[in-house]
Order: structure tokens, then sequence, then C-alpha cells
């Protein structure tokens, strides 16, 4: 049974492009142009796929038997056998193998409980009887579910047979029994959801031997009652004794013809029913259908081809067992990571920027200027306690005697005692550096990840030489520790001198000092902006919101988004303080707040302005910022003020201090004060510089010139540059990406488009599928009700034959048409007429249907 040539040439390009990515493995979705069986269960589905192939090969059964969607690729060729996707290589000769084949895969992924799975099965037939069509069979429509069933069968029907034929490059086959109500089918409804137009919707009649004696559809395969598009066409299959009874397909097709020629309804469409003819429109449709996709596909396509081929050049002459194409590729990652470290910590700009959050030399710079700073600014410690040890300090330094004179050896010990206390934030600053340059160091290796041994050793390498200098730079920062506490410069020029000690308030007069000392090297700009949560400023107390903060030297203020244009107020910062807020329950969120010391409102009738962020890091980040705008935080002794019996002083030294040892405590501690602003400052200085020199730059330098000669060193090359297996995989796929996207685009390029089309049949009043679905009462009468019998042939007068007339496929709706000369119908009645016919003739009864 031959088929057109512009179908040859282009069904077996869906079967190519089919192969060139689902055989090789690739995954990709391309809505390739297949046909869809859709219909009822028993509405013989299945029997019209058996007659394209000529052999029983689907499962048979009562219920639900298709609870898997198959992919069924019609193949015209000399031989006859049938390939799933899923045993490739495996040819099934034997049709009844094929059927429990299909069975055992429907049961390895549903399971027994008659469950269905929109994952496909794809089976291939190659047969001489046969053309090349590509269809899908989907599960039948039904409404209730039984035995083992699950409660929403149906619903689960309607989204698989949706997921398919909602597709515009799906043709869909509603297949609907003659001898059910043709405006209550289900196929043609949900065909009528998806495409309105009709413009991918043909009819299939089956069952058209079982319909009530005297009645026929030949109005309905003649598109003029319940008019489709595309039109319908109706098909004779076996009956289920005719399956039991293994009778041949051949046969059948041939009962099939002789039905529809015997038929006086049908005889004059003789050559437009049945199998063969279906097979035929099929193929006309599919070519149109594969012409007006094959652009988009193309277009797809290279797309697809220009995107692998940024990433599969790297690809395309390595050979893995080469070793002078390892040893290239490792100097290669070398060079890389060398060049990579570089730009991550000097900032020079690098090909993948981190725009998330701070990374490498800037999150470095932040450790160095606003956390290390921080941490030495919140080192606590208890004014009253201080007090009480430069007491003890003067009187145990004076022993016997009374002291005239303010002992410098008193400074002494108490400057040293806060000297040793910077040592703590010092060594975090090394370790806070030492932990993101080793993220810095993981982050460089990623191109390796193709060496997975080659990478650990690198990692390995680098890692123990940052430790080497951490240790290194640990014991250079203690020894400037020491040096401060070796030495007391008490000639310094920023040191306050014996004689201004009493005329120097320790910490009120440092704090206030820094304070504007920044604001007034700022003025009045922009220290810091971002997103914080305000937790007790919402519509009711306990409320929180997310707003946009600006952090000035002088003060913040608060919008209600980056934009700033609405503002929410605007708080001074003078005499403001940082306190850290316990989390909330059921909260991640870091919490802190900002008060007024005295006790004042900070905003309404708030005594604390509580603000927090995601991470610490941010929070930590913020109090830095606040801590340049002059806003400190709070230290332990403020929260412990007011508070009774917290401590006992021994002695007396404090509560009973007589006014000459009062003077001299508050001189030190004035002395102390000013002793410790220079070490501070030169802390801040010192620090930063020790660790870049010691670790950062001499990590470079080592990346730059020792790390090969390390790796080299290390042991044998050839196993440190074995390759990954996931890596090769990954390859060995993008290789078949790349060679199956040209293998398709080079299949389309051989394409002839000038292969013979078909118009889009115009369009039909279908409005009969929306109407008839809702109020069932309005529905047309069935393919199976009566039908009116026509005048005799002597009333025709010169309306011509029928049989005369070349009919294409759908016939035109409303065209008059004069009955053939063939015998009369069972009843007297010759073939009705269509609509349209002469008024006033005169219409005999109509006949009483009788069933068989």
């Amino acid at each position: 049974m031959p088929g057109n040539t512009g179908m040859e040439q282009l069904i077996p390009i869906v079967n190519k492009l089919q192969d060139a990515f689902t055989q090789l493995g690739v995954h990709m979705t391309l809505d390739l142009p297949q046909i869809a069986v859709v219909g009822g269960q028993s509405a013989g589905k299945s029997s019209v796929l058996e007659n394209f192939v000529g052999k029983d090969f689907l499962p048979r059964g009562s219920g639900i038997v298709t609870r898997r969607p198959l992919i069924l690729q019609l193949i015209h060729g000399n031989a006859e056998y049938g390939e799933f996707l899923h045993c490739k290589g495996k040819k099934f000769v034997d049709f009844d193998e094929i059927r429990r084949e299909i069975e055992g895969e429907t049961d390895r992924v549903t399971g027994g409980n008659k469950g269905i799975s929109n994952i496909p099965i794809n089976l291939r037939v190659y047969s001489p009887n046969v053309l090349n069509l590509t269809l899908i069979d989907l599960p039948g429509l039904t409404k209730v579910p039984i035995g083992d069933q699950p409660i929403d069968i149906e619903q689960q029907i309607r989204n698989m047979i949706n997921q398919f034929i909602k597709r515009d490059s799906c043709l869909i086959l509603a297949v609907t029994p003659a001898n059910t109500d043709l405006a209550n089918s289900d196929a043609l409804k949900l065909a009528k959801e998806v495409d309105p137009q009709g413009i991918r919707t043909i009819g299939v009649i089956t069952k058209l031997d079982l319909m009530d004696e005297g009645t026929d559809a030949r109005d309905i395969l003649e598109n003029k009652l319940l008019p489709l598009r595309r039109g319908y066409i109706g098909v004779v299959n076996r009956s289920q004794k005719d399956i039991e009874g293994r009778k041949d397909i051949n046969a059948a097709l041939a009962a099939e013809r002789k039905f529809f020629l015997s038929h006086p309804s049908y005889r004059h469409l003789a050559d437009r029913l049945g199998t063969p003819f279906l097979q035929r429109v099929l193929n006309q449709q599919l070519t149109n259908h594969i012409r007006d996709t094959l652009p988009g596909l193309r277009d797809k396509l290279q797309k697809q081809l220009l995107t692998l081929e940024k990433d599969v050049d790297q690809f395309k002459h390595f050979r893995p067992d080469d070793p002078a194409i390892k040893t290239k590729a490792m100097l290669q990652m070398i060079q890389q990571l060398q060049t990579d470290f570089e730009r991550t910590i000097e900032g020079s700009g690098s090909a993948q920027i981190n725009t998330m959050e701070l990374s490498g030399g800037a999150k470095i710079n932040r450790l160095f200027h606003e956390r290390f700073p921080f941490e030495i600014v919140k080192m606590e410690f208890d004014e009253k306690e201080l007090r009480r040890e430069i007491a003890f300090a003067i009187r145990n330094i004076h022993g016997i005697r009374v002291g005239l004179f303010t002992p410098d050896m008193a400074f002494e010990a108490i400057v040293k005692k806060q000297i040793t206390r910077l040592k703590e934030p010092s060594l975090k600053c090394v370790d806070l550096v030492v932990t993101e340059l080793s993220n810095v160091v993981r982050i460089c290796t990623d191109r390796m990840t193709r060496y997975p041994r080659l990478r650990e050793e690198v990692e390995r390498i680098i890692t123990t030489q940052i430790r080497q200098k951490e240790q290194f730079c640990k014991e250079q920062i203690c020894l400037l520790n020491d040096c401060e506490l070796a030495y007391m410069n008490t000639n310094h020029e920023d040191f306050i001198g014996f004689a201004n000690s009493l005329n120097f308030s320790a910490q009120n007069q440092s704090e206030a000092a820094a304070a504007k000392g920044s604001r007034g090297t700022l003025g009045n700009q922009v220290i810091r902006k971002g997103y914080m949560c305000i937790h007790n400023l919402g519509i009711m107390k306990g409320g929180s919101r997310d707003y946009w903060f600006v952090l000035t030297s002088e003060n913040i203020s608060w919008f209600k988004d980056e934009e700033e244009r609405e503002k929410k107020y605007m708080l001074p910062l003078d005499g403001l303080k940082l306190r850290d807020i316990e989390q909330g329950f059921m909260s991640r969120r870091h919490m802190f707040a900002l008060f007024n010391p005295d006790g004042r409102n900070v905003y309404k009738d708030y005594k604390q302005l509580e603000l927090s962020c995601e991470t610490l890091d941010e929070v930590d980040s913020w109090k830095a910022s606040f801590l340049r705008a002059g806003v400190y935080p709070e230290k332990q002794t403020d929260q412990l003020n007011g508070e009774e019996g917290k401590r006992t002083v021994n002695d007396g030294a404090s509560s009973s201090m007589d006014p000459q040892l009062e003077r001299q405590v508050e001189t030190i501690r004035n002395l102390v004060d000013s002793y410790m602003r220079i070490v501070t400052k030169t802390t801040r200085d010192l620090i930063p510089k020790t660790i870049m020199h010691m670790i950062i730059n001499n990590c470079k330098d080592f990346i730059n010139g020792e790390l090969l000669a390390h790796i080299y060193a290390s042991g044998d090359q050839s196993q440190l540059m074995e390759e990954a297996p996931e890596e090769a995989q990954k390859r060995e796929d993008m290789m078949r990406m790349y060679h199956a996207c040209k293998e398709a685009l080079r299949i389309i390029g051989d394409v002839s488009m000038a292969t013979v089309s078909t118009p889009v049949p115009p369009p039909v009043k279908n409005d009969w599928l929306a109407s008839g679905m809702d109020n069932p009462r309005l529905s047309p009468p069935s393919p199976g009700g009566p039908r009116k019998p026509t005048p005799q042939m002597g009333t025709m007068g010169s309306s011509g034959s029928l049989g005369s007339r070349s009919v294409s496929v759908p016939l035109a709706s409303g065209t008059g048409r004069p009955a053939p000369a063939i015998p009369n119908r069972p009843g007297g009645g010759a073939p009705p007429m269509p609509p349209g016919r002469p008024q006033g003739q005169a219409l005999p009864a109509p006949l009483i249907p009788t069933r068989r």
C-alpha cells in the first residue's frame, strides 16, 4: 500500500531525529510531530493501531489495559519485526512476545494496581505492510474506578492525555464508536479543549458494522452532521470474537473493504473509508505538519549547537591517554590557578566574579578594616575592677611606706595586662584570614574537577604552605606583642604624660574624641547602605518589616525601598550605643539594638531600636560601619551599673579610698587609657601588614614559583592526571549531544522542501461540541438513530451522479449530492439526500430501527 512521495521522505526524518537523541541517551525536549490516538475504553483504538501494523501485538483485557503512553513508530521495510528503545539491539520477531514485553514494561513502572504513568514506551515496528507513521497510543478514558483503580483515575488519565495533545505539534486522532452518541464523545471534547479551531483534529468512526439495522452514519462521514474541520473517516475493526478466533488482519481488511463496497449507504464513499485510506490521510496531514514544524526545529537545534560549541571546543581534539596532552593540561591549569588566585586577591578582575557575597581580597579587606577594629573595640573590661587593680598595685608598690608620688611601676603593670589582651583579637584575625584564603584556594581549583587527584594534591600542597606560614605569622604577632610589653615609650608624642593626666577623662573623652574625629573627618558622607529588619516598629508592637537603611557619619535613615523616595525616619547618632539581643524563638535572624545609655527614648516611645540581619557576617559588618560613625558597642560594665552585690571590694580599696590614693588611681587610669590608644593604633596598623606579608604574599609567591616543583616531586604525574569517571561521562555526554545536534541539522538540511502539501480545510461550525457537551438535551441525534428516507431516484432530476465526482478528505459541508444508481436501501428508501434538497418533496415516514 504505497504512500505519497513527500511522506516517504519526511516521516523517516522524524524517526532519525528521535534516534539522534533518544537512542544516544541524550534527553532533549523537542516537539516532534506525532499523532496521538484518543478515545474511550473499548472504542477500538487498539484495533485501529493493530490494523496499521497488520499484527496482533497490543495487550488485551477488561478494564484499563493501556496504562502508559505507547510511542509507536511504523517504518516501511522488507523485514517484519519490532524494537524497543529500552531493549536496544534486541529484535522481536514474535508479536506475541512484543505484547508480553509491553505488559511487563508497564508493570515494572506502574505496578499491578492499575495505576498509570506518563513515562512512554517507545516501540518501532518494521513491516512491508505499513506506511511510515509515528503514533502515540494513550490510555482510554474512563469515569468510574473499578477494583484497585485509584479514585482519581479519570483525572489522572485526562492530565496525561492533555500532556501530549496540548502541544501544537501533535495531531489528534479522536476515535469514537458509531454505536454511541457522537455529541457526547469525550475524545472530541478533549480535542476541542486543546484545539478549538479543529486544525489538528481528525475524527475516526469505528464499529460501523454494529449499528442498528436501518441506521447508518453517512451524514457524519460526509461531515454534514456534527461537522469537523478535517472531517471523519470510518473503519470497521475485528470483533472480539474475531480476535479470540485469531482472525487474520489481512482477512479483516478485506472484509472491511467488502463491507463498504456492499453497504448501500457507504458504497459511494468506499474509496474514502477504511484503514488504508485512514493511513494515507494521516500521512498527508503529517506531511503538512512536519513541513510547518521543521523550520522552528532547525532554529532550536542551531541555538543548542551554538551553546554546545563553546563548551565542546576544548574536547574536540581531546585524547585522555595521550601523556603530552595531560602534561599540557596540567601546566595550563596551574597557570590558570595562578592567574585566578592573583585576580581574586588583588581584585584586578576575574572571569567569574562573585555577585552574591564578598569573597577573596574584598573579604580580607573587610576583615582588616572592619572586623579587626571592631573586635578590638569590643574587648570588654570592668571599669570598677580596673580601678580596684590600680589601687592594689599602687598600695603594694608603696608597701609599708606612705606614697607621696604616683608610682610609674603601677602604670607599667596595668598597661602590660591590657597589652596582653590585644593578642587574642590579633590571632583571631589571622584565623579568619587563613579561613578565607583556604576558601579562595578551593574556589580557584574548581577548574581541576576533571582531575580530582590533581586537585586534591594541589589543595594539600597550598594548604600545608598556608598552615606553616600561619604558624610563623602567629609567632611574629606574639613577638610584636612582646615588643610592646618590653618597653613603655612614655616619650611618645601622642602620650599625655603625668602633667596632663588629671585633666584627662579616660573612657568618655577617648570615645568622644574618636567619634568627633571620625565625624569631623568623614563629614556627613554615606558609610553604608543596605536592608535590615526593624522588629519593634511594625503595625503593632512585636511586628517586623524590612527597610532600606542609609548610615552616614551623623545619622541613620530608613526608607521603604532602595529607591530612597519615601523616607520613614532619620535618627541622629549622638550618644547612641550598640548592644546584642538574643534571637527570638524559632528565629534564625541575628539581632542587635541601638539605645541611649542614659535611658532616653530612641524613637517615640521605644527605648531601643531593634534591628536584625539574615547572617552573622552582615551583623558584624553593620557593627563595624556603626563603629566608623562613632557608635560604640555597649561594654559589660554598662550592663552592670546600678546592680548591687555583684562584687565585694576587699580592704576598702574602692569604697573607702583616701583622697590621695584616689587621685593617684585617676592619674594612672588616664595614663593607661592614653598609652593604650597609642598601642591599639599601632596594632591596628601592624597586624594587617604582618598578615599580608607573611601569609598572603608568601602564598602568592609560592603558587607562582614553587607549586609546580612540589607537584612534580609529589609522585607519578600520570596518576595525578587520571580523569574523574563523572567528568569523563560528562565529556562523553556533551560530545554525544553535540554530534546529535549536528546529525539532526544534517538530516533536516537534506530535506527537499518541494514536497506537495494540501491546504488547511476551511473552518466549520462546530459549536455543537460545546452546546452538546454542556446540555445533553440539545445534542443532535446519534449515528445509531433512525434516518429519514429520501425520495426515489426519479425525483432527483438533473442533480448529477455522486459516483462521478472526485472526493477529497474532508468532504465539504453542506454540498448537495444526488444518490448514486445503486439498489434501494432496506425498507424501499433510496440513500438520503444531503441537506439542501429541494423543498416540497414528500418524505415517507421514518423507519423504526430494529436491533440485529
